[in-house]
């Protein structure tokens, strides 16, 4: 009997590196290398020197043995702000594992990294990895959401596995080092894991002592069912949800962005105008 051939993967790598100079009046894309389907839009700059940028990847989802690749780098007195116009969508994988790979470094500048959430449909097999370099007087707001499944419809995160992990390190010091591992219901479903929440999220501000930490905790609505928490550690402030509802947790996010922003870049929050459409 002849073996059944097996039809070979075909990936997709991608590779995307940004970096970001101040002139004397704005902050400007200064390199931009690309391969494969990852891009941006043209710059924009709606609030004078920070310099806006949509990241794109125009496929509009990530297929098993897909790899996406990105590094930023902003320099010293840079301002940037990075998001997403869209949900990036890991789809059902036959085997081959999908991967993002994010670097983040941040050299005496400032960058907000805003992306919108990740999805991530039964099936997928994910990795998700984010490495944050803070150096000197380093400014960062970020954030991370992950959904499994897509409970919209009900439809729950039942095969697959993901494996997640935010680091953030400044001045060669770890910070922070966030990990997420799911393998099985278990994961899901127990005390332990997710408490059958399909929706994870982080943010990461580096702040001082001046933030109003009280404040930011009351704007939760008590009777819902999600869960937040707020806390400060070696000045990094950390906010985490678990909860049903993607919108739900970038609003709350968003709110906190919008809190802290005046007190770590001294400027009034400035929505990115992708979000509005």
């Amino acid at each position: 009997m002849n073996d059944i051939a097996v039809p070979p993967v075909c990936s997709w790598p991608a590779t995307l590196k940004l970096g970001y100079v101040r002139t004397h009046q704005k902050t400007i894309l200064a390199e931009r290398q690309r391969k494969g389907p990852l891009a941006v839009q043209r710059m924009l700059h709606p609030e004078g020197d920070v310099c806006h940028t949509y990241l794109l990847h125009p496929p509009g989802g990530v297929a098993g043995g897909d790899t996406l690749d990105i590094s930023v780098d902003v320099a010293a007195n840079a301002s940037a702000l990075v998001t997403t116009p869209g949900a990036t969508k890991f789809y059902h994988s036959i085997g081959p594992q999908a991967s993002l790979y994010q670097t983040l470094t941040v050299n005496d500048g400032c960058l907000e990294w805003l992306p919108q959430e990740n999805i991530l449909f039964p099936g997928a097999v994910a990795s998700l990895e984010t490495h944050v370099i803070l150096n000197g007087d380093a400014k960062f707001t970020g954030w991370e959401i992950t959904c499994l499944g897509r409970p919209v419809i009900d439809e729950s995160f039942s095969t697959g596995s993901l494996r997640s992990r935010l680091k953030i390190e400044k001045d060669g010091r770890l910070l922070l080092v966030d990990s997420l591992q799911v393998s099985s219901e278990q994961d899901l479903y127990s005390s332990a894991g997710l408490r059958g929440k399909p929706v994870t999220g982080t943010c990461a501000i580096t702040v001082n002592e001046s933030i109003p930490l009280d404040e930011l905790r009351s704007i939760q609505d008590p009777d819902s069912s999600h869960e937040l928490g707020i806390t400060i550690v070696d000045g990094l402030l950390v906010a985490r949800y678990l909860g049903d509802s993607t919108e739900q947790a970038r609003k709350l996010f968003t709110r906190i962005w919008q809190s802290t922003r005046p007190f770590v870049s001294s400027r009034p929050a400035c929505t990115p105008r992708i979000w509005n459409t």
